[in-house]
């Protein structure tokens, strides 16, 4: 197994990007836009290495080579914004990567992109990229593939020995478990669990009984063996089950008004792993949106743009309007999912106010709607 860490930290030597490598300080796939120029690396990067992985890096400086990491991102549907506009789509893999040395809500993000002998294209238009649009790779520049060019690559040799001098070792995954309790108090009660004498995984969270059931908050759950951060979350209620074979994560959401909150089911991540060295990982979306009483939903929606209102003309904020503020991003949520136009927008153009606020879980709580929705998008 490759120790992702090591390989990030391998790849960030070649301190200038070239074309097997890309970094980037986020990644932003929310507008047309920035969907277009993820798809546009990805086609360049596939095209120009055909025989050997490659890679992006997501949360370091483009300048200094700083790693500043990004918020953890476990949207596993990001091979269906590829599948959905290139012809011959390569493979990809988003992984979040624990590094010490950041706050404990940072990772850094690498995207694995898997051979493809297949030339890729655009099938079909997203902003100023038309269908049969090609790119590939000259160092750090993608460029429109010209028929006549004969596009030459003497990457394999290179990749293969950075993948090579990544392999995981005793001592590394030693580490990474220490690593791993030490970041985490007693509180928390860190643990470890051996699977299929190969495996490692670490975890720590909260625990809260609640209705006789053993929940936990503030879940940390990492795969010691290639220091994959493979679940996340600040607030949400998290069970789970352990057998011999399998780690399963149920996640639930929590929702309601006026006090009154109610835990649903929302996705169960299911890591099964198997005597031939491979770790499968199944997730199956389980989220059915609630209905509330309309009449107090209109006051709550009408409230919010009140709100909202005042934070964008800078307006001071009554005492009762900033604990509404509190509850205002799962607010806005129950009136999106319960079909009421406009709340999910609204909700967004909230973003830059509800992230100055001294008191972060209300933007905490915008990005878990974000993710809400996200989610919701590919189910449907």
């Amino acid at each position: 197994m490759i120790n992702k860490r090591l390989l990030i930290k391998t790849l960030l030597t070649y301190t200038d990007e070239n074309s097997f490598y890309d970094k980037k300080e986020r990644l932003n796939i929310d507008s047309r836009e920035g969907k277009a120029k993820f798809l546009k690396h990805i086609c360049a990067l596939s095209n120009s290495n055909p025989l050997n992985n490659s890679y992006i890096v997501v949360g370091i400086t483009d300048q200094e080579n700083k790693i500043r990491g990004v918020d953890f991102f476990d949207d596993s549907k990001i091979q269906n914004l590829v599948n959905a506009y290139l012809e011959n789509p390569p493979l990809i893999q988003y992984e979040n990567i624990n590094f010490p040395t950041l706050p404990k809500h940072k990772v850094v993000g690498l995207i694995t992109i898997r051979p493809n002998e297949q030339t890729s294209s655009f099938k079909k238009n997203i902003w100023k990229y038309r269908v049969g649009t090609k790119f590939y790779r000259v160092g750090s520049t993608s460029n429109i593939f010209e028929e006549s060019k004969e596009i030459v690559t003497h990457n394999k040799t290179i990749v293969d020995n950075i993948e090579k001098n990544a392999r995981n070792n005793i001592e590394l995954i030693l580490d990474g478990v220490f690593d791993f309790i030490n970041q985490h108090s007693e509180e928390f009660s860190p643990k470890y669990k051996v699977f299929r004498e190969q495996f490692v995984i670490c975890w720590a969270g909260k625990k809260n009984l609640i209705n006789d059931t053993e929940y936990y908050s503030r879940v940390d759950i990492e795969l010691i063996n290639e220091q994959v951060r493979l679940f996340y979350s600040a607030l949400d209620l998290v069970t789970f089950s352990i057998s011999k074979e399998s780690f399963i994560i149920t996640e639930f959401i929590t929702l309601g008004i006026n006090d009154k909150l109610d835990y649903y089911p929302f996705e169960k991540t299911i890591l099964h792993f198997k005597d031939n060295g491979k770790l499968n990982i199944i997730k199956e979306f389980l989220f059915e949106p609630p209905t509330f009483d309309k009449q107090i939903l209109h006051h709550i929606y009408n409230t919010n743009n009140a709100i909202l209102q005042k934070l964008q003309k800078g307006i001071k904020l009554k005492k009762s309007e900033k604990a509404d503020l509190e509850k205002f991003p799962i607010t806005y949520t129950i009136c999106a999912l319960n079909n009421f136009l406009g709340a999910k927008e609204r909700l967004e153009s909230s973003k830059s106010y509800l992230r100055a606020l001294d008191n972060k879980i209300p933007y905490i709580q915008y990005k878990d709607s974000m993710r809400l929705f996200r989610k919701l998008k590919y189910a449907d």
